[in-house]
């Protein structure tokens, strides 16, 4: 008996050990090939999503590169021309009523030559008038003040045509990705494959992406550039006032 029983914790040791080296031997054959198929899986790239959208999508892509380009410069050029022209001498009107007050007109004018500021640009207009009907002052200063807006506001109109025009151009690349893939169905034979579908909707929603950032991003840029030379026309209208102000008071 004690023979057979020793035989039989034996025999179950030996079960055990087999078990557990045919488990480890499992476990590590799993692991393997989920190695295997991480390595195997594509990493998601800009530039290979561009590569997979065909022809196309890579003209496409192009277009609204050169217009996000093209808002940017915009953006930043009109940016740093708005900041010069926002920087006046808060002493500037001070200066101004101190000198025509004392009857000197020249000291005033090339005070605001060298400020060189929409501001100063309509007051020299103002007092190249001052003599005249104010009407006539006012007129003057009301020309000078769109011809200073205008150099505010030069290429801003652009941003907002990109800002609509890129969504359309994406949404463009959209319907020529469903017609690849239309296309592509149509000489499948029935064979419906995702790899055949791969580069139409590769081509339809990378545009589609491509046309709704660049449109952000300028219309973004409209409205920051609008606001900042709204400010500055602000500025414009109450210098004026203070400067016919100025006119207005009794000698």
């Amino acid at each position: 008996m004690r023979k057979q029983f020793r035989s039989c914790i034996f025999v179950c040791i030996l079960l055990i050990i087999k078990t557990q080296i045919n488990m480890s031997l499992t476990i590590q054959d799993v692991a393997e090939n989920l190695e295997g198929e991480v390595i195997e899986k594509k990493t998601l790239s800009i530039i290979n999503l561009i590569n997979e959208g065909g022809l196309g999508g890579q003209i496409i892509i192009g277009m609204l590169f050169v217009l996000l380009v093209v808002a940017l410069y915009i953006y930043f050029e009109r940016l740093l021309a708005i900041k010069q022209g926002a920087k006046v001498d808060d002493n500037f009107m001070n200066q101004i009523k101190d000198h025509i007050s004392n009857g000197k007109l020249e000291a005033a004018s090339l005070l605001c030559a060298q400020d060189k500021s929409p501001v100063s640009a309509l007051i020299q207009k103002g007092i190249s008038r001052i003599g005249k009907p104010l009407e006539d002052i006012h007129t003057a200063i009301e020309n000078a003040g769109r011809l200073e807006i205008y150099k505010l506001e030069k290429n801003v109109s652009v941003l907002a045509t990109i800002s609509g025009v890129a969504p359309m151009i994406g949404f463009l690349g959209t319907v020529i990705g469903m017609i690849i893939s239309i296309f592509e169905i149509a000489n499948s034979g029935g064979n419906i494959d995702i790899k055949t579908l791969a580069g139409g909707l590769y081509t339809a929603m990378t545009t589609t992406v491509a046309g709704l950032v660049v449109g952000i991003v300028a219309y973004m840029a409209y409205n920051h550039l609008v606001v900042k030379t709204d400010k500055i026309i602000y500025k414009m209208e109450a210098n004026s006032l203070e400067f016919f102000d100025l006119l207005n008071e009794p000698a």
